[in-house]
């Protein structure tokens, strides 16, 4: 087994990244490739690649001697994206094109599993998200993922790959030092009040938002790679709860009184903040699980995963 993720210095490929020997203790080859690394070294048997994936010499480097499984984590976040529509175009939607295209040829029908985001849906109104919900983003975040989606069913569809696509939520807890997505709030939320730091979170109390510690997002990652859903896209399942039974649940965990003043930013709550229910049925069919419940995904957001 030859194993490739792009994207490993981001949070989740971090995760990821750490996880990989010991689901995989025989592979032959696992490599990790982002822009740069913070330190060199690591976790043993494993390769750091720094690189650009929209560089053709490099990508042509990069994929020999072939992959077998590839995990592409690899995107900027939805507001830098949306501020800089050159690099946004480059990075979230030509450089996943050019790599499905050159692993494809390289190496014909590997498996093929590809970070999305709930983006793609849009705004969902109160309906109950299912497996026929329509796909309406209105971020190009979310419309480059739908058509990296799109493409991935097709070349699933001819066996030219075989993918999935997973649609991530705002994972919890991001590092405080991340402040590039819209939902930053969902993880800063977590790090003042295990701090004892009052904080003021952008959207109302009542904001719902669908919930998912890193360590839940890898386990998802690893189960596709070996799942057998026909869909070529899933929606993991996601804890449903309000921000402010988020911050209880932290404060109840981390035995601190949680100083959270509460603001009414329209744009980010109809974005981030009213998400209705999910009908995850077909996700949990295929073995895919989310958080345990609120306690745990507290514990696991701030375990430093």
């Amino acid at each position: 087994m030859r194993i490739l993720v792009t994207g490993a210095e981001g949070f989740l490929g971090r995760g990821l990244g750490a996880a990989l020997p010991k689901t995989y203790p025989d592979a032959q080859r696992i490599v990790l490739t982002d822009r740069s690394f913070a330190a060199a070294g690591g976790t043993s048997g494993i390769e750091h690649l720094p690189g650009d994936l929209g560089d053709p010499d490099f990508l042509d480097r990069l994929i020999e001697p072939g992959f077998d499984l590839v995990f592409h984590l690899a995107s900027i976040p939805g507001g830098l994206a949306e501020r800089d529509q050159t690099l946004g175009h480059q990075v979230n939607l030509l450089a996943p094109l050019g790599l499905v295209e050159k692993l494809a040829k390289r190496q014909p029908g590997l498996r093929f599993v590809f970070a999305s985001s709930i983006a793609v849906y849009g705004d969902l109104g109160q309906e109950i998200v299912t497996d026929t919900t329509a796909c309406q983003p209105e971020l190009t975040y979310g419309a480059h993922k739908r058509i990296t989606e799109i493409l991935l069913a097709d070349m699933t569809r001819r066996g030219v790959l075989s993918a999935i696509s997973l649609r991530f939520p705002g994972l919890v807890a991001r590092p405080a030092t991340e402040s590039g997505h819209g939902s930053a709030f969902m993880s800063q939320i977590f790090h003042s009040i295990a701090a004892g730091e009052p904080y003021t979170c952008p959207v109302p109390a009542e904001s719902t938002c669908w919930w998912m510690s890193n360590s839940a997002a890898v386990d998802a990652l690893l189960h596709a790679a070996g799942a057998t859903a026909a869909q070529s896209v899933i929606q993991p399942p996601v804890l449903h709860a309000s921000v402010a039974d988020v911050a209880n649940a932290v404060a109840r965990v981390t035995g601190q009184t949680a100083k959270v003043t509460f603001g009414k930013d329209a744009t980010l709550q109809r974005i981030f903040g009213a998400m209705p229910r999910l009908d995850a049925s077909t996700a949990i069919s295929c073995g895919f699980q989310a958080d345990v419940d609120l306690d745990a995904l507290v514990k696991a957001a701030l375990s430093g995963d």
